[in-house]
């Protein structure tokens, strides 16, 4: 009789155990879950926000992730959420209103600019980021976008450190006002009057952490293909 009930719970326990890996197969399969694949979810997003004087685009990782949909006016704020891939590049192309020929920003009138970014992660603006004038003016002058500029890859050893500027300074319209900057600052070039497009870049590292999200079937955690 005891070795009956002790054959009978080895039994009920096998049963078990294999009720509850066709369970989980199951629900991974119904959840679209593959082996080697991470699919990230919305609390796994950052929030980034921006505003600029007057326009922005933004790239991470060399990918457009944000483009001011107001062109110049008013200064709004752009405020997208981002999936982080860390080590992170953030780059950003921002323009003051200006026009092209003259450089002057309404009539015969030199503008001022500025921006400021906040990332929910604790990335802020600041005279660590690196600055590239692209165009200035009167008198107008203007250089190419560099190649890649965009890029994690690219090199901006070269570039300069942006410039810090005080919120009296920049002036900031009302939207400003209406979100939370707390420890960004305003930056720019030297020339925060004359140099009506820059680019913007800088890297965030995680040290203990780089986790690369990947929702793709035939690919695994570190993008390299999985072997068939």
């Amino acid at each position: 009789m005891k070795r009956h009930r002790i054959f009978t719970g080895i039994v009920i326990g096998a049963v078990l155990m294999l009720s509850a890996g066709v369970y989980s197969r199951t629900s991974q399969q119904q959840r679209g879950a593959q082996p080697g694949v991470v699919k990230p979810e919305m609390a796994d997003t950052i929030t980034a926000t921006v505003y600029a004087d007057n326009w922005l685009a933004m790239y991470i990782n060399g990918k457009l992730v944000a483009v001011d949909p107001i062109d110049f006016l008013p200064h709004n704020v752009v405020k997208v959420d981002v999936l982080p891939e860390y080590p992170m590049t953030i780059a950003i192309v921002a323009k003051d209103n200006a026009d092209p020929k003259t450089g002057f920003e309404y009539g015969n009138r030199v503008g001022d600019a500025g921006i400021v970014v906040k990332f929910s992660d604790g990335t802020v603006s600041n005279a660590a980021w690196k600055v590239q004038r692209i165009s200035s003016g009167p008198p107008v002058k203007t250089i190419a976008f560099p190649t890649g500029w965009e890029l994690p890859s690219f090199d901006d050893s070269k570039w300069e450190a942006a410039t810090v500027y005080s919120t009296q300074r920049v002036n900031p319209k009302k939207p400003y006002y209406d979100y939370d900057f707390m420890g960004a600052s305003f930056v720019w070039t030297t020339d925060l009057d004359t140099d009506n497009t820059i680019l913007l870049r800088t890297n965030v590292e995680k040290p203990g952490w780089s986790k690369r999200w990947n929702t793709k079937p035939d690919l695994d955690i570190s993008g390299a293909q999985v072997k068939s």
